[in-house]
């Protein structure tokens, strides 16, 4: 089940910046979402209202479960890992920010400072945010009169109880940011190279933004400091790094799903970029998660 609003018109002004939802969305996460970031005007807000899993955070590992709440900023890069066997439900609001010409009082200013200053949190939901998203949902899905001042209402009251999280633990990883807006040119990028890394070109991207090659390139390399082959490189070898986890699926296999035209142009990417090969890499990482149960099991026997 998956419930998704895309909202281009969706746009409230707070403490001198603009904020536009470009995407809410909830529903089932039973796959693992390669590591990717986003740009530098745009914020990705998780809550998990059940399940359990873990996410990737800049290489750190954040267990996750029922009430967890995270946010991931400008340039954080992060993987969503589910589990299997209790795959998360979750509800999602990508947003972007801009400068505004609005007026706003020094209060509201200080407070969307904190906003913008924060790239990475996570913890425990303390002020009931499942309720204010479930109803969020229902004036998105019934419409009923006046439902967009009240989704705006809704959406004002996030962001406070948001930051009211952030105040009872402290953020994980704060720093300035400066921020500009195009329009909604950073969702499209980010996934495109999610969710089309093993076959997008750089004609293919450029035509979705609506821009020539050239600008698509200068785009990427301001806003990511990227170019489009490493990009694409970087989503190919992320994908395949958590492919190789799977031990049903031969090196062949994934040399396909990744994109690569055989399996020896594969192999020859992924050891100039992890350093070793594919089939050391898998080795390695079952050695380390076959550890990591022993040592479950050594310390569930010892309690």
């Amino acid at each position: 089940m998956l419930i998704q609003f895309q909202c281009p018109n969706l746009i409230f002004s707070m403490g001198g910046y603009d904020f536009r939802i470009a995407n809410i969305i909830y529903g089932k996460l039973d796959y693992t979402i390669p590591c990717h970031s986003h740009s530098k005007n745009s914020y990705e807000i998780h809550y998990v209202c059940t399940g359990h899993g873990h996410v990737d955070i800049n290489g750190k590992v954040f267990e996750v479960m029922p009430n967890t709440l995270y946010t991931t900023g400008p340039f954080v890069e992060h993987t969503q890992i589910p589990d299997p066997n209790d795959p998360i439900f979750e509800y999602c609001i990508y947003l972007e920010i801009s400068k505004s010409s609005a007026c706003s009082d020094s209060s509201e200013r200080t407070l969307i400072k904190f906003f913008r200053e924060t790239v990475f949190w996570l913890g425990e939901d303390t002020q009931n945010i499942h309720d204010l998203l479930r109803e969020l949902f229902s004036e998105l899905e019934r419409q009923d009169t006046g439902y967009f001042i009240q989704t705006i209402s809704l959406l004002k009251q996030f962001v406070v109880k948001l930051l009211r999280n952030y105040e009872v633990k402290p953020a994980v990883h704060r720093k300035n940011v400066s921020y500009s807006l195009i329009d909604n040119q950073y969702l499209i990028i980010e996934k495109c190279f999610l969710d089309e890394y093993s076959t997008l070109t750089l004609k293919d991207l450029s035509a979705r933004l609506g821009l020539s090659t050239r600008q698509t390139e200068r785009l990427l390399k301001e806003h990511y400091g990227k170019t489009f082959t490493q990009k694409r490189i970087d989503a190919r070898m992320s994908s395949a790094s958590t492919l190789l986890k799977n031990p049903a699926l031969s090196i062949t296999q994934i040399a396909e799903q990744t994109g690569y035209s055989c399996v020896e142009h594969f192999s020859a990417a992924f050891k100039r970029y992890f350093g070793q090969s594919a089939s050391s890499y898998r080795a390695s990482e079952i050695l380390l998660t076959n550890t990591l149960k022993t040592d479950a099991i050594k310390c569930y026997n010892c309690e």
